[in-house]
């Protein structure tokens, strides 16, 4: 029997309303949120700029919130013991970042600045974007975390590592929610991971309405879970229903080669 046959990873999504600018109290709230998840889990995700909203200033944040809230993310991991993913606004060395934090258990964390900052709501100009995507092995899986906008560019999201995951956090809006379903079931397909994404949910002050959908895709484009609502929801990914599906159906052998230049 195959080692992996037995691996799989159970993820908790968070679908919430986000607290306009105010890290305390989207801390307390996620927080207690965290607090409610009954059964164990290896991973808990958290929407894009979960302490803030989708906020176009982030001068408004104090600039050591980035670092509370990472040791706020070291503590619940430990406390859990589940790693925990989202972003935050991030002050580093003169610059502002939406930058994603995977935090494990054990305290060691990696990090992912987005990459295509939301030039219709003017993001590239408060945020500096990333230039690496990062790939990070957890628990037999390798998983590609990504950012909002970035679903939108499939280069961007192409498997060319094997990678079994592909997870997408957001604060996408409402009238824009089809291309969300479609897109997030296409970078499943074309990619044959399991495509999972997590959107809040509600209005926030400047007048966007977030309709969740939060999702997974498995590695075929089938719907594993929907939610719209206000919720954490749970699903278990399998290891060896993705091998079964390469190894059955090999399109990812005839995949083009090439390498992005930044």
């Amino acid at each position: 029997m195959k080692e992996n046959l037995n691996k799989s990873l159970k993820i908790a999504l968070i679908q919430s309303i986000l607290h306009w600018e105010n890290p305390l109290a989207n801390r307390e709230m996620f927080g207690n949120k965290i607090e409610q998840i009954v059964e164990s889990v290896d991973v808990i995700v958290l929407p894009e700029m979960f302490t803030t909203g989708f906020t176009m200033s982030p001068g408004n944040i104090d600039k050591n919130e980035g670092l509370i809230t990472l040791d706020w993310m070291k503590k619940m991991a430990s406390t859990h013991n589940s790693a925990i993913t989202g972003s935050i606004v991030f002050h580093d060395d003169g610059k502002y970042y939406n930058r994603l934090f995977f935090v494990e258990p054990s305290g060691d964390y990696q990090s992912y600045d987005k990459r295509h900052t939301f030039t219709l709501a003017g993001e590239d100009k408060e945020y500096t974007a990333g230039t690496d995507r990062l790939l990070l092995l957890y628990k037999g899986f390798t998983i590609c975390p990504l950012v909002c906008y970035d679903l939108r560019f499939p280069v961007w999201s192409r498997n060319t590592e094997n990678f079994d995951v592909l997870l997408y956090i957001a604060n996408w809006p409402t009238p824009r929610v089809n291309a969300w379903d479609a897109l997030l079931k296409a970078r499943a397909i074309e990619n044959m991971v399991y495509c999972i994404g997590v959107n809040r949910i509600g209005e926030d002050e400047v007048g966007h309405k977030y309709p969740g959908h939060s999702s997974v895709y498995d590695p075929l484009g089938k719907l594993v879970l929907l939610s719209e609502k206000e919720e954490t929801s749970i699903v278990e990914i399998f290891k060896n229903e993705i091998d079964d599906v390469r190894n059955k159906l090999r399109f990812l052998d005839d995949r083009d080669e090439f390498t992005l230049l930044n």
